[in-house]
């Protein structure tokens, strides 16, 4: 199972875990089997078919430019980056 490591901003959705262990072939699996078991967590990554404008996915410490379609392995460490505000 792939690791996918939780932003602290939506560990309140995963009962504070950090890491959380998932199948999936791909990041969209990915996101499905997590929306199961945590409810919520779907609509925090996903508009629609893809992710939302402010989230970036990094699967094994390469930021995927196709977003949802990225292949995940069964080792893989999937990290969900919310983007950074300030001025």
């Amino acid at each position: 199972m792939a690791t996918v490591f939780i932003p602290s901003l939506m560990q309140e959705l995963t009962d504070g875990r950090q890491q959380i262990e998932v199948s999936g072939s791909t990041v969209r699996e990915i996101i499905n089997m997590l929306e199961e078991s945590h409810p919520g967590i779907k609509n925090r990554l996903m508009d629609g078919f893809k992710l939302k404008g402010n989230v970036t996915v990094a699967v094994d410490g390469e930021v995927s430019p196709i977003g949802v379609l990225a292949k995940v392995q069964e080792n893989s460490e999937v990290h969900f980056l919310p983007a950074l505000g300030g001025g």
